[in-house]
């Protein structure tokens, strides 16, 4: 089966530059690239869908280049931001940058055969351009009146768009131009809120070397009302175990809309499409099995077996009959952390469950939060000692649970 026609089966494509890209993809092994912008040290799940759509390609024997964006994070993409990024330090881009890679390793397979991905950084090639020859040699190839009808200019104008920030198009459109020129690279592929900056690298190959170049974009991770999946209640959805454990990552994908299980077993998993549509179309009670699938198949992917198995029995133990409590998000109190938060409200800051003892009292008040299924009624409430000793399970909400124990 072609590749293309696997990523549409499976919903990952929504736009792409020339139809005739389906034909290319039949006919011959293609070179394309992806770019990842370190601006943090942790791929999220937005990542995680274009890296499983580069296994695809990669799988169907084409080759992945992966972009670190060294030199691009320096400026910072405006796309989709209503503020300028946060200016980083090389040091901390350089550091971000190989966490990002080191887990890409994970989905991609690389090496020196003909399939086999590389890993380069922009900023071996932007760092030290001359500006003035980059204005007369790249410059000149871009129409401001096309740049700023662009989404990813247009939604910030209104906000205020710097030219520091109006430079990035010209950066990754040439980045496309030297991966071309370098390692043969035809096509780029990103997320659809790229598709300006994508397509105009695909044009300025056109312009300049007068070859062809493609453009394929994929459908932003989006719950049925359009809002970005992703965020949780510490912020975004990392792949990083230390920053989203397995258990929390799974019980994400455990406790999705009914309307987004299908979509999401197609672009997170490999599961054949016959059992994708089969879960999908699942009803009332019977959709939360198909959840389970979701949930153990892409924490597999993302950590392992034995974790995504961990992370089952721990929500077993809480939303069905049997499993183990051991593997739920637990923190040992010393004595002394005892000592100093002995009240519901403190635990609730000190593990994470809430962001600040203000809104642990605000949640308390609303009667949102539970310990052991019995709800907490008033903000100035301690657990007993012996109950600590066996160890609690505090929840906020319907999702959000973290066991306490005292330790000695």
């Amino acid at each position: 089966m072609n590749v293309y026609d696997v990523l549409m089966e499976r919903g990952f494509i929504k736009q792409v530059s020339h139809p005739e890209l389906r034909d290319v993809l039949a006919q011959k092994n293609v070179t394309f690239y992806t770019g990842y912008d370190p601006t943090a040290g942790s791929l999220h799940v937005g990542h995680f869908l274009q890296l499983m759509a580069m296994s695809h390609m990669q799988r169907a024997g084409h080759k992945p280049i992966v972009l670190i964006g060294g030199g691009t994070t320096m400026v910072g993409d405006p796309s989709g931001k209503t503020d300028m990024r946060q200016m980083l330090s090389r040091e901390q881009i350089d550091a971000n940058g190989a966490a990002m890679l080191s887990q890409m390793k994970k989905f991609l397979t690389f090496g020196d055969g003909p399939s086999d991905a590389i890993a380069v950084n922009n900023g071996d090639w932007l760092l030290d351009l001359n500006y003035i020859q980059f204005l007369r040699e790249i410059g000149v190839h871009f129409s401001v009146n096309r740049m700023l009808a662009a989404e990813c200019y247009k939604n910030r104008l209104e906000r205020g768009l710097t030219f520091f920030e109006f430079n990035y198009m010209l950066m990754q459109s040439y980045d496309f131009l030297h991966l071309f020129r370098t390692h043969g690279a035809t096509l780029q592929l990103g997320g659809d809120d790229q598709w300006s900056n994508i397509l105009s690298g695909a044009d300025l190959i056109r312009r300049v070397d007068h070859a062809d170049a493609f453009a394929m974009t994929f459908s932003l991770l989006t719950t049925s009302d359009g809002v970005k999946m992703g965020k949780t209640v510490k912020g975004a959805l990392w792949l990083d175990p230390q920053r989203t454990s397995p258990y929390e990552f799974y019980q994400y994908w455990r406790n999705i809309e009914d309307a987004s299980v299908e979509k999401c077993l197609a672009l997170l998993t490999y599961l054949p499409m016959d059992e994708v549509r089969r879960l999908g179309a699942l009803k009332d009670s019977a959709i939360n099995e198909a959840k389970k699938v979701l949930a153990f198949e892409v924490t597999k992917l993302v950590h392992s077996e034995e974790d995504a198995q961990k992370a089952a029995e721990a929500s077993e133990a809480l939303f069905g009959a049997g499993g183990s409590l051991e593997h739920m998000p637990t923190t040992v109190l010393t004595p002394v952390q005892w000592a100093e938060n002995p009240k519901v409200v403190d635990l609730m800051a000190l593990t994470g469950v809430a962001k600040s003892k203000g809104e642990a009292r605000r949640l308390i008040e609303g009667g949102g939060v539970t310990i052991d299924d019995a709800k907490v009624t008033d903000i100035a409430a301690e657990p007993e000692e012996a109950a600590l000793r066996k160890g609690i399970v505090l929840r906020k909400g319907k999702k959000v649970y973290h066991r306490i124990l005292l330790g000695e």
